[in-house]
Protein backbone atom coordinates (compact mmCIF):
# COMPACT_ATOMS: atom_id res chain seq x y z
CA UNK A 1 0.00 0.00 0.00
CA UNK A 2 1.23 3.32 -0.85
CA UNK A 3 1.51 6.18 2.01
CA UNK A 4 1.44 10.05 1.02
CA UNK A 5 4.40 12.75 0.54
CA UNK A 6 2.78 15.90 2.07
CA UNK A 7 5.76 18.44 0.79
CA UNK A 8 5.04 21.53 3.56
CA UNK A 9 6.43 25.10 3.52
CA UNK A 10 6.12 26.73 6.51
CA UNK A 11 7.13 30.16 5.91
CA UNK A 12 9.46 32.42 7.73
CA UNK A 13 9.36 29.75 11.04
CA UNK A 14 6.86 31.15 13.43
CA UNK A 15 3.85 29.40 14.07
CA UNK A 16 1.39 32.48 13.38
CA UNK A 17 2.51 32.75 9.93
CA UNK A 18 2.17 28.95 9.40
CA UNK A 19 -1.20 27.86 7.34
CA UNK A 20 -3.42 25.78 9.41
CA UNK A 21 -2.91 23.15 6.73
CA UNK A 22 0.64 23.13 6.88
CA UNK A 23 -0.04 22.43 11.05
CA UNK A 24 -2.04 19.75 10.51
CA UNK A 25 0.11 18.18 7.99
CA UNK A 26 2.73 17.69 9.74
CA UNK A 27 0.34 16.56 12.84
CA UNK A 28 -0.75 13.93 10.42
CA UNK A 29 2.56 12.80 9.49
CA UNK A 30 4.41 9.27 10.28
CA UNK A 31 7.60 10.67 9.29
CA UNK A 32 9.49 14.37 9.06
CA UNK A 33 11.95 14.36 6.98
CA UNK A 34 14.16 17.86 6.73
CA UNK A 35 17.53 19.89 7.18
CA UNK A 36 18.90 19.99 11.04
CA UNK A 37 17.20 23.81 11.28
CA UNK A 38 13.74 23.58 9.79
CA UNK A 39 13.69 20.74 11.82
CA UNK A 40 14.30 22.59 15.17
CA UNK A 41 12.31 25.42 14.26
CA UNK A 42 8.81 23.02 14.06
CA UNK A 43 9.59 20.66 17.15
CA UNK A 44 6.78 22.35 19.32
CA UNK A 45 4.42 20.85 16.99
CA UNK A 46 5.97 17.35 16.85
CA UNK A 47 4.59 14.65 19.20
CA UNK A 48 5.69 10.96 18.21
CA UNK A 49 6.29 11.36 14.74
CA UNK A 50 9.84 9.43 13.57
CA UNK A 51 12.41 12.40 12.37
CA UNK A 52 15.21 12.19 9.61
CA UNK A 53 17.02 14.97 9.43
CA UNK A 54 20.20 15.95 7.67
CA UNK A 55 22.76 18.70 7.11
CA UNK A 56 22.80 21.59 4.19
CA UNK A 57 23.10 20.16 0.57
CA UNK A 58 21.63 17.16 1.30
CA UNK A 59 18.35 18.54 -0.45
CA UNK A 60 18.72 14.81 -2.99
CA UNK A 61 19.70 12.35 -0.04
CA UNK A 62 16.22 14.17 1.84
CA UNK A 63 13.88 13.66 -1.33
CA UNK A 64 14.72 10.07 -1.82
CA UNK A 65 14.72 8.62 1.43
CA UNK A 66 10.97 10.64 2.30
CA UNK A 67 10.26 8.55 -1.43
CA UNK A 68 11.32 5.54 0.18
CA UNK A 69 9.52 6.15 3.03
CA UNK A 70 6.19 5.99 1.44
CA UNK A 71 6.49 3.87 -0.93
CA UNK A 72 7.06 1.96 2.62
CA UNK A 73 3.18 2.58 3.19
CA UNK A 74 4.14 5.86 5.66
CA UNK A 75 2.83 9.18 5.59
CA UNK A 76 5.85 11.42 5.37
CA UNK A 77 5.99 15.52 5.79
CA UNK A 78 8.70 16.84 4.08
CA UNK A 79 9.22 20.27 5.40
CA UNK A 80 11.20 23.67 3.95
CA UNK A 81 11.20 27.05 5.25
CA UNK A 82 9.17 29.70 2.95
CA UNK A 83 7.20 28.18 0.16
CA UNK A 84 8.13 24.50 -0.51
CA UNK A 85 7.64 25.37 -4.68
CA UNK A 86 10.08 28.15 -4.47
CA UNK A 87 14.08 27.03 -4.01
CA UNK A 88 12.23 24.41 -1.56
CA UNK A 89 11.63 20.64 -1.59
CA UNK A 90 8.89 19.99 -4.22
CA UNK A 91 10.50 20.01 -7.72
CA UNK A 92 13.56 17.17 -5.98
CA UNK A 93 10.44 15.01 -4.75
CA UNK A 94 9.13 15.03 -7.93
CA UNK A 95 12.37 14.53 -9.70
CA UNK A 96 12.90 11.71 -7.33
CA UNK A 97 9.35 10.20 -8.14
CA UNK A 98 9.75 10.43 -12.07
CA UNK A 99 13.31 8.64 -12.12
CA UNK A 100 11.22 5.86 -10.67
CA UNK A 101 8.52 5.86 -13.14
CA UNK A 102 5.60 7.51 -10.89
CA UNK A 103 2.36 8.54 -11.55
CA UNK A 104 0.10 10.53 -10.15
CA UNK A 105 -3.06 7.78 -10.29
CA UNK A 106 -1.18 4.58 -9.39
CA UNK A 107 2.07 5.84 -7.16
CA UNK A 108 2.41 7.82 -4.50
CA UNK A 109 -0.55 10.04 -3.47
CA UNK A 110 1.39 14.31 -3.26
CA UNK A 111 0.17 16.92 -1.75
CA UNK A 112 2.32 20.79 -1.89
CA UNK A 113 1.47 22.85 0.88
CA UNK A 114 2.25 26.29 -0.17
CA UNK A 115 3.74 28.57 2.45
CA UNK A 116 5.35 32.74 2.56
CA UNK A 117 8.02 32.83 0.55
CA UNK A 118 10.91 34.82 2.28
CA UNK A 119 10.47 37.48 -0.28
CA UNK A 120 7.05 38.13 0.84
CA UNK A 121 7.78 37.90 4.25
CA UNK A 122 10.89 40.28 4.13
CA UNK A 123 9.51 42.45 1.88
CA UNK A 124 6.79 43.19 4.45
CA UNK A 125 9.55 43.68 7.54
CA UNK A 126 10.81 46.82 5.03
CA UNK A 127 7.76 48.35 3.80
CA UNK A 128 5.91 47.77 0.20
CA UNK A 129 9.85 47.02 -1.60
CA UNK A 130 8.02 44.84 -3.94
CA UNK A 131 4.87 46.76 -5.44
CA UNK A 132 5.62 46.53 -8.94
CA UNK A 133 6.97 43.34 -11.41
CA UNK A 134 9.84 41.99 -9.28
CA UNK A 135 12.23 38.56 -9.72
CA UNK A 136 14.10 36.16 -7.29
CA UNK A 137 17.66 34.63 -7.92
CA UNK A 138 19.30 32.38 -5.85
CA UNK A 139 23.11 33.43 -5.84
CA UNK A 140 24.02 29.61 -5.16
CA UNK A 141 26.08 27.79 -7.96
CA UNK A 142 25.39 24.32 -5.91
CA UNK A 143 23.02 23.33 -8.77
CA UNK A 144 22.77 25.94 -10.81
CA UNK A 145 26.37 27.23 -12.62
CA UNK A 146 27.59 30.90 -12.02
CA UNK A 147 27.60 31.74 -15.34
CA UNK A 148 23.46 31.32 -15.74
CA UNK A 149 23.01 32.76 -12.38
CA UNK A 150 24.95 36.17 -13.66
CA UNK A 151 23.27 36.47 -17.11
CA UNK A 152 20.56 36.14 -14.85
CA UNK A 153 21.04 39.29 -12.52
CA UNK A 154 22.29 41.20 -15.70
CA UNK A 155 18.70 40.48 -17.35
CA UNK A 156 16.82 41.57 -13.96
CA UNK A 157 18.99 44.80 -13.71
CA UNK A 158 18.57 45.63 -17.45
CA UNK A 159 14.79 45.43 -16.95
CA UNK A 160 14.57 47.14 -13.82
CA UNK A 161 13.19 44.54 -11.53
CA UNK A 162 12.64 44.66 -7.98
CA UNK A 163 15.27 41.49 -7.02
CA UNK A 164 15.35 39.58 -3.59
CA UNK A 165 18.77 37.71 -3.42
CA UNK A 166 18.23 33.91 -1.84
CA UNK A 167 21.30 31.91 -0.58
CA UNK A 168 23.89 35.25 -1.11
CA UNK A 169 26.50 33.88 0.77
CA UNK A 170 28.20 31.31 2.75
CA UNK A 171 31.22 30.34 4.38
CA UNK A 172 32.65 28.86 1.38
CA UNK A 173 30.82 30.88 -1.54
CA UNK A 174 31.54 34.51 -0.95
CA UNK A 175 32.26 36.17 -4.38
CA UNK A 176 28.94 35.47 -6.04
CA UNK A 177 27.79 38.67 -3.69
CA UNK A 178 30.44 41.12 -4.63
CA UNK A 179 29.94 40.02 -8.70
CA UNK A 180 26.23 39.99 -8.19
CA UNK A 181 26.93 44.16 -6.82
CA UNK A 182 29.54 44.87 -9.54
CA UNK A 183 26.71 43.64 -12.54
CA UNK A 184 23.84 45.84 -10.67
CA UNK A 185 25.96 48.74 -10.66
CA UNK A 186 26.48 48.93 -14.22
CA UNK A 187 22.76 49.25 -14.56
CA UNK A 188 21.77 50.98 -11.26
CA UNK A 189 22.03 53.99 -9.09
CA UNK A 190 24.95 53.59 -6.41
CA UNK A 191 22.58 55.25 -3.82
CA UNK A 192 19.20 52.76 -5.22
CA UNK A 193 17.78 51.26 -1.63
CA UNK A 194 18.70 47.71 -0.74
CA UNK A 195 17.46 45.69 2.17
CA UNK A 196 19.06 43.42 4.39
CA UNK A 197 16.78 40.64 6.29
CA UNK A 198 18.32 37.92 8.56
CA UNK A 199 16.15 35.30 9.81
CA UNK A 200 12.90 36.92 9.19
CA UNK A 201 9.81 36.53 12.34
CA UNK A 202 12.53 34.37 13.88
CA UNK A 203 14.21 34.96 17.18
CA UNK A 204 17.46 36.54 15.90
CA UNK A 205 15.53 38.44 13.66
CA UNK A 206 17.74 41.47 11.83
CA UNK A 207 16.83 44.51 9.39
CA UNK A 208 18.67 46.82 7.81
CA UNK A 209 18.18 49.48 5.24
CA UNK A 210 21.36 50.62 3.35
CA UNK A 211 22.26 51.38 -0.32
CA UNK A 212 23.30 49.41 -3.22
CA UNK A 213 26.95 50.97 -2.91
CA UNK A 214 27.32 50.00 0.75
CA UNK A 215 25.37 46.74 0.82
CA UNK A 216 28.68 44.85 1.24
CA UNK A 217 29.65 46.63 4.41
CA UNK A 218 26.88 45.05 6.51
CA UNK A 219 26.86 40.93 7.33
CA UNK A 220 25.02 38.60 4.68
CA UNK A 221 24.94 35.23 5.09
CA UNK A 222 22.93 31.83 3.99
CA UNK A 223 20.19 33.04 6.47
CA UNK A 224 20.04 36.22 4.65
CA UNK A 225 17.55 37.80 2.18
CA UNK A 226 18.51 40.86 0.54
CA UNK A 227 15.56 42.73 -1.71
CA UNK A 228 17.46 45.33 -4.34
CA UNK A 229 14.88 48.02 -5.42
CA UNK A 230 14.67 49.68 -8.95
CA UNK A 231 15.03 52.65 -10.45
CA UNK A 232 11.85 54.34 -8.80
CA UNK A 233 12.15 52.49 -4.97
CA UNK A 234 12.93 55.09 -2.61
CA UNK A 235 13.04 55.62 1.08
CA UNK A 236 10.68 56.92 3.56
CA UNK A 237 10.72 57.46 7.14
CA UNK A 238 13.01 54.13 7.34
CA UNK A 239 10.49 52.00 5.27
CA UNK A 240 11.85 51.22 1.27
CA UNK A 241 8.61 51.50 -0.86
CA UNK A 242 8.35 50.95 -4.29
CA UNK A 243 5.39 53.12 -6.48
CA UNK A 244 2.89 50.94 -7.83
CA UNK A 245 2.25 53.30 -10.57
CA UNK A 246 -1.34 54.73 -8.53
CA UNK A 247 -0.89 58.11 -9.53
CA UNK A 248 -0.92 57.31 -12.87
CA UNK A 249 -3.90 55.35 -12.77
CA UNK A 250 -6.04 57.33 -10.09
CA UNK A 251 -5.42 60.64 -8.05
CA UNK A 252 -4.73 59.32 -4.55
CA UNK A 253 -7.19 62.02 -2.82
CA UNK A 254 -9.78 61.41 -5.22
CA UNK A 255 -12.15 58.63 -5.01
CA UNK A 256 -12.99 59.09 -8.86
CA UNK A 257 -10.32 56.92 -10.89
CA UNK A 258 -9.59 59.82 -14.01
CA UNK A 259 -8.67 57.21 -16.61
CA UNK A 260 -11.26 54.98 -18.22
CA UNK A 261 -10.66 51.29 -19.08
CA UNK A 262 -10.17 51.88 -22.89
CA UNK A 263 -7.48 54.75 -21.57
CA UNK A 264 -5.19 52.16 -19.86
CA UNK A 265 -1.50 51.53 -21.12
CA UNK A 266 -1.82 53.76 -23.77
CA UNK A 267 1.38 55.91 -24.34
CA UNK A 268 -0.50 59.35 -24.44
CA UNK A 269 -2.48 58.69 -21.11
CA UNK A 270 0.27 56.18 -19.21
CA UNK A 271 3.67 56.74 -20.52
CA UNK A 272 5.60 54.45 -18.82
CA UNK A 273 3.67 51.67 -20.20
CA UNK A 274 5.44 49.05 -22.87
CA UNK A 275 4.10 50.38 -26.06
CA UNK A 276 5.61 54.33 -24.90
CA UNK A 277 8.67 53.52 -23.23
CA UNK A 278 10.01 52.09 -26.61
CA UNK A 279 8.39 55.16 -28.45
CA UNK A 280 10.10 58.45 -29.81
CA UNK A 281 8.98 61.99 -28.45
CA UNK A 282 6.45 61.97 -31.07
CA UNK A 283 4.94 58.50 -30.69
CA UNK A 284 6.93 57.15 -33.58
CA UNK A 285 9.29 53.93 -32.68
CA UNK A 286 12.92 55.02 -33.51
CA UNK A 287 13.82 51.82 -35.28
CA UNK A 288 10.78 50.99 -36.53
CA UNK A 289 11.06 47.47 -35.26
CA UNK A 290 8.71 46.81 -32.66
CA UNK A 291 4.99 47.56 -33.32
CA UNK A 292 1.78 47.06 -31.85
CA UNK A 293 0.41 44.00 -34.21
CA UNK A 294 3.93 42.38 -32.92
CA UNK A 295 3.02 42.53 -29.41
CA UNK A 296 -0.27 41.33 -29.97
CA UNK A 297 0.42 37.70 -31.74
CA UNK A 298 -0.97 34.75 -30.28
CA UNK A 299 2.54 32.83 -29.77
CA UNK A 300 5.03 35.99 -28.92
CA UNK A 301 8.43 34.91 -29.08
CA UNK A 302 9.35 36.39 -25.44
CA UNK A 303 13.17 36.19 -25.99
CA UNK A 304 13.34 37.82 -29.26
CA UNK A 305 11.24 40.38 -28.18
CA UNK A 306 13.35 40.71 -24.73
CA UNK A 307 16.61 40.96 -27.72
CA UNK A 308 14.91 43.30 -29.59
CA UNK A 309 13.78 45.62 -26.27
CA UNK A 310 17.24 45.54 -25.38
CA UNK A 311 18.65 46.62 -28.86
CA UNK A 312 16.23 49.67 -29.16
CA UNK A 313 17.43 50.99 -25.28
CA UNK A 314 20.77 49.89 -26.27
CA UNK A 315 20.35 52.39 -29.50
CA UNK A 316 19.19 55.28 -27.89
CA UNK A 317 21.63 54.99 -25.49
CA UNK A 318 19.98 54.03 -22.25
CA UNK A 319 21.84 50.54 -21.75
CA UNK A 320 24.83 49.07 -22.32
CA UNK A 321 24.71 45.23 -22.12
CA UNK A 322 26.52 42.30 -23.01
CA UNK A 323 23.51 39.92 -23.65
CA UNK A 324 22.94 40.70 -27.32
CA UNK A 325 26.73 40.04 -28.09
CA UNK A 326 26.14 36.48 -25.96
CA UNK A 327 22.59 35.79 -27.82
CA UNK A 328 24.06 35.82 -31.22
CA UNK A 329 26.89 33.15 -29.96
CA UNK A 330 24.46 31.12 -27.42
CA UNK A 331 21.20 29.36 -27.33
CA UNK A 332 19.02 29.41 -24.49
CA UNK A 333 19.29 25.76 -23.99
CA UNK A 334 20.19 24.47 -20.78
CA UNK A 335 23.20 22.26 -20.92
CA UNK A 336 24.43 19.45 -18.58
CA UNK A 337 27.63 19.12 -16.37
CA UNK A 338 28.70 15.48 -16.81
CA UNK A 339 30.82 14.90 -14.15
CA UNK A 340 33.16 12.04 -13.80
CA UNK A 341 35.98 10.70 -11.25
CA UNK A 342 38.62 8.94 -13.50
CA UNK A 343 41.49 6.91 -12.49
CA UNK A 344 44.03 4.64 -14.74
CA UNK A 345 42.67 1.72 -13.21
CA UNK A 346 42.27 -0.10 -9.92
CA UNK A 347 46.19 -1.11 -9.54
CA UNK A 348 47.72 0.94 -11.72
CA UNK A 349 49.21 4.55 -10.21
CA UNK A 350 50.54 5.81 -13.44
CA UNK A 351 48.98 8.06 -16.17
CA UNK A 352 50.39 7.64 -19.86
CA UNK A 353 51.09 11.53 -21.35
CA UNK A 354 48.04 10.05 -23.98
CA UNK A 355 45.51 9.93 -20.94
CA UNK A 356 46.17 13.35 -19.24
CA UNK A 357 46.35 15.22 -22.77
CA UNK A 358 42.75 13.06 -23.66
CA UNK A 359 41.55 14.73 -20.42
CA UNK A 360 42.37 18.25 -21.12
CA UNK A 361 40.64 18.00 -24.56
CA UNK A 362 38.10 17.10 -22.79
CA UNK A 363 37.77 19.71 -20.49
CA UNK A 364 38.68 22.63 -23.24
CA UNK A 365 38.34 26.06 -21.98
CA UNK A 366 34.93 25.26 -19.70
CA UNK A 367 35.46 22.19 -17.79
CA UNK A 368 37.56 21.75 -14.95
CA UNK A 369 39.96 19.32 -13.86
CA UNK A 370 40.16 18.46 -10.08
CA UNK A 371 42.75 16.32 -8.16
CA UNK A 372 41.83 14.18 -5.35
CA UNK A 373 43.82 12.50 -2.85
CA UNK A 374 41.94 8.65 -3.55
CA UNK A 375 44.58 8.49 -6.92
CA UNK A 376 41.09 9.94 -9.09
CA UNK A 377 40.92 12.73 -10.83
CA UNK A 378 37.47 14.95 -11.47
CA UNK A 379 36.07 15.08 -14.30
CA UNK A 380 33.41 18.05 -15.11
CA UNK A 381 32.09 18.90 -19.11
CA UNK A 382 29.10 21.10 -19.64
CA UNK A 383 27.76 18.55 -22.35
CA UNK A 384 24.20 17.27 -23.78
CA UNK A 385 26.10 13.85 -24.79
CA UNK A 386 27.93 12.87 -21.93
CA UNK A 387 28.03 9.16 -23.48
CA UNK A 388 30.63 10.43 -25.86
CA UNK A 389 32.87 11.17 -23.03
CA UNK A 390 32.69 7.78 -21.39
CA UNK A 391 33.40 6.46 -24.96
CA UNK A 392 36.71 8.69 -25.56
CA UNK A 393 38.06 7.70 -21.17
CA UNK A 394 37.13 3.92 -21.67
CA UNK A 395 38.71 4.05 -25.43
CA UNK A 396 41.98 5.37 -23.77
CA UNK A 397 42.17 2.24 -21.05
CA UNK A 398 40.60 4.45 -18.12
CA UNK A 399 38.60 3.46 -15.28
CA UNK A 400 35.25 5.49 -14.36
CA UNK A 401 33.50 6.20 -11.71
CA UNK A 402 29.96 8.02 -10.51
CA UNK A 403 30.53 11.18 -8.35
CA UNK A 404 28.45 11.68 -5.02
CA UNK A 405 27.53 8.67 -2.43
CA UNK A 406 28.58 6.32 -4.10
CA UNK A 407 31.24 3.42 -3.22
CA UNK A 408 34.64 3.48 -3.82
CA UNK A 409 37.37 0.39 -4.17
CA UNK A 410 40.74 2.26 -3.04
CA UNK A 411 43.59 -0.35 -3.85
CA UNK A 412 47.38 0.65 -3.25
CA UNK A 413 49.70 -0.02 -6.13
CA UNK A 414 50.67 -3.19 -5.09
CA UNK A 415 53.95 -2.86 -4.94
CA UNK A 416 54.12 -1.71 -8.65
CA UNK A 417 52.59 -4.83 -9.52
CA UNK A 418 54.99 -7.18 -7.98
CA UNK A 419 52.54 -8.46 -5.17
CA UNK A 420 49.67 -8.56 -7.76
CA UNK A 421 47.99 -11.85 -5.83
CA UNK A 422 45.38 -9.89 -4.94
CA UNK A 423 44.55 -7.80 -7.81
CA UNK A 424 41.54 -10.09 -9.49
CA UNK A 425 39.62 -10.23 -6.39
CA UNK A 426 39.72 -6.14 -5.34
CA UNK A 427 39.22 -5.77 -8.90
CA UNK A 428 35.98 -8.59 -8.77
CA UNK A 429 34.97 -6.25 -5.51
CA UNK A 430 34.97 -3.37 -7.83
CA UNK A 431 32.79 -5.06 -10.64
CA UNK A 432 29.81 -6.29 -7.68
CA UNK A 433 29.46 -2.88 -5.70
CA UNK A 434 32.17 -0.30 -7.24
CA UNK A 435 29.85 2.77 -7.80
CA UNK A 436 26.69 1.65 -5.78
CA UNK A 437 24.72 4.45 -4.24
CA UNK A 438 24.97 4.24 -0.51
CA UNK A 439 24.03 7.31 2.40
CA UNK A 440 27.10 8.59 2.29
CA UNK A 441 30.45 8.16 0.49
CA UNK A 442 32.21 4.89 1.40
CA UNK A 443 35.90 4.31 0.48
CA UNK A 444 37.29 0.92 0.98
CA UNK A 445 40.84 0.31 1.22
CA UNK A 446 42.90 -2.84 0.07
CA UNK A 447 46.14 -3.87 0.90
CA UNK A 448 47.76 -5.68 -1.19
CA UNK A 449 50.34 -7.66 1.63
CA UNK A 450 50.57 -7.73 5.03
CA UNK A 451 52.68 -4.38 5.71
CA UNK A 452 49.18 -2.47 5.18
CA UNK A 453 51.92 0.46 4.33
CA UNK A 454 48.50 1.79 2.06
CA UNK A 455 46.76 2.53 5.68
CA UNK A 456 43.83 0.55 4.53
CA UNK A 457 42.90 -0.24 8.16
CA UNK A 458 42.25 3.49 8.80
CA UNK A 459 39.14 3.30 6.10
CA UNK A 460 35.88 2.67 7.14
CA UNK A 461 36.42 -0.63 5.45
CA UNK A 462 39.60 -2.33 5.36
CA UNK A 463 41.56 -5.17 3.76
CA UNK A 464 44.31 -6.92 3.72
CA UNK A 465 45.96 -9.82 2.31
CA UNK A 466 47.89 -12.01 4.17
CA UNK A 467 49.68 -15.09 3.03
CA UNK A 468 46.87 -16.22 0.28
CA UNK A 469 43.86 -15.00 3.13
CA UNK A 470 42.58 -11.69 3.98
CA UNK A 471 41.49 -9.65 6.80
CA UNK A 472 38.86 -7.43 7.28
CA UNK A 473 38.46 -4.50 9.35
CA UNK A 474 35.15 -2.27 9.87
CA UNK A 475 34.21 1.28 11.46
CA UNK A 476 37.81 3.02 10.85
CA UNK A 477 38.07 6.79 10.86
CA UNK A 478 40.58 8.36 9.09
CA UNK A 479 39.59 12.35 9.69
CA UNK A 480 38.47 14.53 12.88
CA UNK A 481 40.57 14.66 16.34
CA UNK A 482 38.83 11.89 17.44
CA UNK A 483 40.00 9.73 14.26
CA UNK A 484 40.83 6.21 14.86
CA UNK A 485 41.69 2.70 13.52
CA UNK A 486 39.01 0.03 11.66
CA UNK A 487 38.19 -2.80 14.34
CA UNK A 488 39.34 -6.06 13.05
CA UNK A 489 36.58 -8.22 12.47
CA UNK A 490 37.98 -11.03 11.24
CA UNK A 491 41.25 -13.19 9.95
CA UNK A 492 42.18 -15.62 7.68
CA UNK A 493 39.15 -15.32 4.94
CA UNK A 494 39.18 -16.81 1.68
CA UNK A 495 39.14 -14.68 -1.30
CA UNK A 496 36.01 -16.15 -1.71
CA UNK A 497 34.44 -15.53 1.52
CA UNK A 498 35.67 -12.03 1.57
CA UNK A 499 34.36 -11.06 -2.08
CA UNK A 500 30.79 -12.58 -0.25
CA UNK A 501 30.92 -10.89 3.14
CA UNK A 502 32.70 -6.91 1.98
CA UNK A 503 29.24 -7.10 -0.64
CA UNK A 504 26.89 -7.88 2.10
CA UNK A 505 28.12 -5.93 4.45
CA UNK A 506 27.76 -2.64 1.74
CA UNK A 507 24.45 -3.96 0.71
CA UNK A 508 23.14 -4.02 4.60
CA UNK A 509 24.63 -0.48 5.09
CA UNK A 510 23.35 0.62 1.48
CA UNK A 511 19.74 -0.80 2.34
CA UNK A 512 19.48 0.47 5.93
CA UNK A 513 21.71 3.53 6.54
CA UNK A 514 20.11 6.77 7.18
CA UNK A 515 20.72 9.45 4.85
CA UNK A 516 24.00 11.30 5.26
CA UNK A 517 24.96 8.54 8.09
CA UNK A 518 28.79 7.18 7.72
CA UNK A 519 29.22 3.54 7.56
CA UNK A 520 31.32 3.62 10.96
CA UNK A 521 28.53 5.78 12.55
CA UNK A 522 25.99 3.44 11.39
CA UNK A 523 28.17 0.28 12.28
CA UNK A 524 28.17 1.43 16.12
CA UNK A 525 24.30 2.33 16.21
CA UNK A 526 23.16 -1.23 14.63
CA UNK A 527 25.96 -2.97 16.44
CA UNK A 528 25.90 -5.89 14.18
CA UNK A 529 26.70 -6.28 10.09
CA UNK A 530 26.36 -9.17 8.62
CA UNK A 531 27.77 -11.19 11.22
CA UNK A 532 30.27 -8.45 12.35
CA UNK A 533 29.34 -7.42 15.61
CA UNK A 534 30.70 -3.92 16.64
CA UNK A 535 33.39 -2.90 19.44
CA UNK A 536 34.07 0.35 20.50
CA UNK A 537 37.74 1.25 19.91
CA UNK A 538 39.76 1.21 23.36
CA UNK A 539 40.39 4.96 24.40
CA UNK A 540 44.56 5.66 24.45
CA UNK A 541 45.43 6.16 28.25
CA UNK A 542 48.44 8.81 28.96
CA UNK A 543 50.74 7.72 31.92
CA UNK A 544 51.90 10.44 34.08
CA UNK A 545 55.09 11.24 33.44
CA UNK A 546 58.04 10.97 36.35
CA UNK A 547 58.36 15.27 36.79
CA UNK A 548 54.96 15.62 37.06
CA UNK A 549 54.38 17.59 34.21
Amino acid sequence: MNGKLLVIGFGPGHFDHMSGRARQAIGESDVIVGYNTYVDLIRGLLTDQEIVRTGMTEEVSRAQEAVRLAEEGKKVAVISSGDAGVYGMAGLVYEVLIEKGWHPDTGVEVEVIPGISAIQSCASLLGSPVMHDACTISLSDHLTPWETIARRIEAAAVADFVIALYNPKSGRRTRQIVETQRILLEHRAADTPVGLIKSAYREREHVVLTTLERMLEHDIGMLTTVIIGNSSTFVHHGLMITPRGYQRKYTLDSTIQDLKPHQRLKPEAEPWALEGSLSGKNGQDPTGSISAAKVEVEKPNLPALAMEALSILEAKGKVQTTALADASSETASVVSIFEVAVSSGLAEKKWTPAQMKLLAELAGEKGEIEYTPHHQILLRVPTDSPQEIIDCLTGEGLLLNPVGDTVQIKACDFCHGDKGESIPFAEELNRRIGGLTVPKELKIGFNGCAMACYGAVTEEIGIVFRRGSFDLFLGGKNIGRNAHAAQRVAEGLTPEALVEAVEQVVREYAEKGNPNERFNKYFKRVGVVAGFRHADAPKPTIPELACGE
